[in-house]
């Protein structure tokens, strides 16, 4: 009773809304993001990265302590709605592991199973290193109730759980392989016999396994140390156990060098994403990491269009929302960066510097809806007076507003009316018409 008191607490208490484009979690550092569509709803079960101490973890590794899950109607707006499972209240764990690595959680017959991978702490029992547990919920944001036991004859870490068409469930995981088994319709004993996947490469860490089908085609994902850090790849085949096809790329590695990616693939609403992680908050440091998304699109022949990683992501953000410009879709060559707002505490974000008349950045699928808006407001600071015009679809397009920023040392809000009120879906650019330094936090319409 005392372990469903504290998950039910966690659940009620911690019911916190944020606005993100990428990374979408701008609370706390995520990672490893599972997504799942459930009724109209995305939720994302990430791990949860927390900066290791002498008295929390091993200083310069990755630190876990508990899951969160987070949920979206709209890809733009995510609801956290608390922790769902923590190390310390799951009988069978090491108590203070922080080891509580990438989730997956799946939906059977009205019941949430949430599977997390990590250290037991009676060895002779479980034997050393990984092994996956699950955790129970009628409803996919919890409470979860873990089981006494993590699930038999399973050694290894980055749980994923596909159902096949005609109800067959399987779970995959990894540990110096990818392996796969079928699973019992209780979810939580295996079925079969474990299988190493093969026809995969053989050279370079595989980790991460994520299974989905699409057109009777099941493509088999997973991070690989092709070189010196990780990338998305993928192969596909005719059964969920294979054999399968190494098909190529879906993402190359981390331009900044972020050593591992971690992802998921869904279909929301007739279009498919991409769920991964980078070190946005933390870029100095990788084990502190944050989840992101982009859309994915297939070829004709089924196979996979490489994703090229953005700032701005998915979702279309309404006008009257805060519109975060240093999540941009595009930027000029020269004269426009972006930087922390404070160094000290990265959550607070980022911001837009212009440094140079005529610079621009370019900002996509703003929702103006109909034409109530008449205003548009800038949180700004400069060192001289400059002025600010907002365009739409090009750098000179038509100019819908044109602020004017006075010289102040702080951050203040600066008013303007629309000079051409606007409805619909548009591509926003924001070009800088002086010399000066010149700081943009957000902007919105009222």
């Amino acid at each position: 009773m005392l372990k469903h008191l504290v998950f039910c607490f966690g659940f009620i208490t911690v019911f916190n809304s944020v606005s993100a484009q990428n990374p979408l979690i701008n609370s706390q550092y995520t990672a490893d993001p599972s997504a799942r569509v459930f009724g109209d709803r995305v939720y994302i079960y990430p791990s949860h990265d927390i900066i290791a101490t002498k008295e929390k973890g091993r200083l310069g590794w990755f630190a876990m302590e508990d899951y969160h899950v987070f949920s979206s109607a709209n890809l733009i707006d995510w609801t956290d709605h608390g922790v769902i499972v923590t190390q310390n209240n799951v009988s069978w764990v090491k108590p203070n592991s922080y080891s509580m690595w990438a989730p997956d959680c799946i939906e059977r017959n009205g019941k949430y199973y949430f599977y997390f991978p990590t250290t037991p702490k009676d060895t002779i029992a479980y034997g050393k290193g990984f092994t996956i547990g699950v955790a129970v919920s009628n409803r996919p944001e919890g409470p979860f109730i873990p089981e006494s036991t993590p699930i038999k004859n399973v050694k290894g870490i980055d749980p994923n759980v596909f159902i096949d068409k005609d109800g067959q469930a399987y779970l995959y995981w990894s540990g110096g392989n990818i392996y796969g088994a079928k699973l019992k319709e209780n979810m939580l004993e295996l079925e079969s016999e474990v299988k190493t996947l093969g026809d995969l490469p053989t050279k370079g860490l595989k980790e991460g396994p994520y299974m989905f089908e699409r057109n009777g085609l099941y493509y088999l994902t997973y991070p690989h140390v092709e070189n010196k850090i990780e990338r998305l790849e993928y192969a596909i085949g005719k059964h969920p156990l294979g054999p399968f096809k190494v098909m190529g790329v879906i993402m190359d590695e981390s331009a900044t060098g972020c050593w591992t990616n971690h992802h998921s693939i869904i279909e929301f609403k007739k279009q498919w994403y991409l769920f991964y992680h980078h070190n946005d908050y933390s870029p100095n440091f990788d084990k502190a990491r944050s989840i992101r998304a982009d859309s994915l699109t297939f070829n004709a022949d089924g196979t996979i269009k490489k994703v090229i990683p953005t700032l701005r992501g998915i979702g279309v953000i309404d006008a009257k929302k805060t519109i975060q410009l240093d999540r941009y879709s595009q930027i000029s060559s020269k004269g426009v960066s972006i930087d922390f707002i404070d160094t000290a505490d990265r959550f607070k974000g980022w911001k837009t510097v212009f440094t140079e008349n005529n610079a621009w950045l370019q900002y996509n699928t703003v929702a103006f809806g109909n034409k109530s808006l008449h205003n548009v407001k800038l949180k700004a600071k400069s060192t001289k007076e400059v002025l600010i015009q907002i365009r739409i679809g090009k750098p000179d397009g038509l100019m819908i507003a044109e602020v004017k920023v006075p010289q102040s040392e702080s951050f203040i809000e600066v008013n303007a009316p629309l000079l051409k009120r606007q409805t619909g879906i548009q591509n926003l650019f924001i070009v800088m018409k002086s010399n000066g330094h010149t700081e943009l936090d957000w902007l919105t319409f009222e």
